[in-house]
C-alpha cells in the first residue's frame, strides 16, 4: 500500500546504519608511532565504492556496453591534529620514505612496493556496538597529505587535515552483513 508509514518501518528493522559509528585503523610501515591514535583521530572516512569500468564496442552507430576492469578509486580520510603532531609526522615520514623530499629516492631499504605498502581497515558498527561490516584495503599508501590551514580569525577549532590513499584492492573481511558478492 502506498504512503503507509508501516511499509518502511517493516523494512527498516535495524533502525538504519549510522554514519558516525565507524573506526579506521592503518599500520604505517615507515613510522608506527601514530598507529595507536589513528582509531581516535580519523574523524571522516568512507566505505569504498564498487566500480566497474566500461568497454564501449561501436557497431553500426550504436555502442554495445561490456563490463570492463574493476577500478579502485582513491580513499580519503580526515585526521584531527593533536599538538604532538604524531599522526601527521608519521604520515609525512611514510610519504618521504616512498620518495624523499630532497633526493627523489626511495629510502625503505629497497625498491619493492611490499616495503612501503600496508593495509587499512574501516569498520562500520551497529548501535549496539557490534561490527556490521569491516572492509580491508590492501596495498595502501598515502599519495597526498594535505595542508593544514592556519588562520588568526579561527577560534574554538582543532586543526585537521586530509589524507588521500591509493590502494590495490579492498575486500569485506568481517561483520555480520556478509561478504561482497556473496563470496
Amino acid at each position: 500500500m502506498a504512503f503507509n508509514i508501516n511499509d518502511i518501518k517493516s523494512q527498516l528493522t535495524g533502525g538504519g546504519a549510522r554514519q558516525s559509528l565507524f573506526q579506521v585503523q592503518f599500520n604505517n610501515p615507515a613510522n608506527g608511532a601514530g598507529n595507536v591514535k589513528v582509531p581516535f583521530m580519523v574523524k571522516t572516512a568512507a566505505i569504498p565504492e564498487a566500480r566497474l569500468g566500461n568497454i564501449d564496442v561501436p557497431y553500426f552507430g550504436r555502442k554495445l556496453k561490456l563490463a570492463g576492469d574493476r577500478v579502485f578509486a582513491d580513499w580519503n580520510v580526515t585526521v584531527i591534529n593533536d599538538e604532538d603532531f604524531l599522526i601527521r609526522n608519521a604520515l609525512e615520514n611514510w610519504s618521504n620514505k616512498i620518495n624523499t623530499l630532497e633526493g627523489n629516492l626511495r629510502s625503505f631499504g629497497g625498491a619493492s612496493p611490499l616495503l612501503y605498502k600496508s593495509n587499512a581497515t574501516v569498520i562500520q558498527y551497529g548501535k549496539a556496538g557490534d561490527i556490521l561490516r569491516q572492509y580491508t584495503f590492501y596495498g595502501i599508501y598515502p599519495t597526498d597529505v594535505s595542508t593544514i590551514a592556519l588562520d588568526w580569525n579561527t577560534t574554538d577549532q582543532i586543526e585537521e587535515f586530509q589524507v588521500v590513499f591509493s590502494y590495490d584492492y579492498w575486500l569485506v573481511t568481517g561483520g555480520k552483513t556478509g561478504n561482497a558478492g556473496g563470496a
